[in-house]
Order: structure tokens, then sequence, then C-alpha cells
């Protein structure tokens, strides 16, 4: 397992501190990000926190996953890999 999770329905006011800060019961958080609209500057509503370990980041799954956090029902389960793209801004595989 990794120790990187996704969490998704983060509150569009959640700072990154709040996030770390909420994650951080479940054990030490490495790192926080919240993924930010480039055109507007607003929060998407999901990102990333890395936990200091797999037992660390299975414990946070296992609290969060479902959970209310500020008024927002979580979703939090192991980040996949970013898939490449194909330079166009289409993800479509050609036919």
């Amino acid at each position: 397992m990794t120790t990187k999770l996704y969490v998704g329905g983060i509150p569009y006011s959640t700072t990154e501190a709040a996030l770390g800060d909420h994650f951080s019961k479940a054990g030490s958080v490495v790192s926080t990000s919240i993924i930010i609209d480039r055109m507007t500057g607003r929060s998407k509503g999901f990102g990333f926190v890395e936990m200091a370990n797999d037992d660390e980041a299975q414990k946070a799954i296992e609290m969060y996953n479902g959970q209310d956090f500020e008024g927002r029902k979580l979703t939090v389960n192991v980040a996949r890999p970013l898939e490449p793209r194909n330079g166009n801004g289409m993800n479509r595989r050609p036919m």
C-alpha cells in the first residue's frame, strides 16, 4: 500500500492546514495538497494527503472514508498514479 491518499468531497473553503490537522488524528501527516482550478483560483473539492507510513494511511481510510467533514462527506482511498495524457487536452484512445 502507498501512503498517499486521494481525498474527495473536501469543502471548498477548507485550507490545506485544516485538512492536515483533521488527518493528523490518524497519524503523522507528511503533506497535504488541495487541487485548485487554474481559471477561478477556487478549490476543486479534492486533494491528497500523504501519511508517514502504510498503517497510518490505512487507519486514515478507515476513520474518514464516508465521514462528514465541515458539512461534506469525504471519499478517502489510496491515490492512483497519474495516467499520461496525449497532449491535446483530451484523454482519449485513438480509434
